[in-house]
């Protein structure tokens, strides 16, 4: 049974993300992203942590999502410390669907997910020239911390942007 977490105007519920929704959310994956997962990829983290997978779903139809994870690690915000923290792994949105806000709910409602597991911070990476979604995410109160060269495939730099928690 499918439970809407937040509805959204009239236009489009945000709810977590379940099995029959992988293959939509697989397929938007190859639509809006050049780094693509594999299936098994994307099975494991829904398994993993369902409260930050979540999809953005319009009239019946899965629009977007937000897969995140959880990880261990020294934090991106103290000079000493190991912290748990949540990693945005991938979110995207169709583009026709872009600019309305859909972005910004999946983000909340995933940061929520990782707050379940009371995590110390999350944290993601962007492509450099994705100015849209670093305004968004700044808007969020994440920070820039550092800029990882060539971190993807195509050599483009991306930066590690992260928002703490606590």
């Amino acid at each position: 049974m499918q439970t809407a977490l937040r509805k959204v105007g009239d236009d489009y519920v945000i709810r977590r993300c379940e099995e029959s929704d992988l293959q939509a959310v697989i397929d938007i994956n190859m639509a809006a992203l050049p780094e693509h997962y594999s299936d098994y990829f994307f099975e494991s983290i829904l398994r993993e942590l369902p409260e930050a997978f979540i999809v953005a779903e319009m009239g019946g139809k899965v629009i977007g999502y937000i897969m995140c994870k959880i990880e261990f690690g020294f934090s991106n915000f103290r000079k000493l410390g190991f912290v748990k923290k949540g990693h945005v792994v991938s979110v995207a949105v169709l583009d026709e669907h872009r600019g309305k806000g859909v972005g910004k709910a999946l983000m909340l409602e995933g940061i929520n997910g990782v707050l379940h597991r009371k995590a110390d911070e999350i944290y993601l990476e962007v492509r450099v020239s994705n100015t849209s979604a670093i305004k968004m995410y700044e808007r969020l109160r994440f920070e820039t911390k550092s800029r990882l060269r060539s971190y993807y495939r195509d050599g483009e730099d991306a930066y590690l942007m992260a928002l703490e928690l606590a």
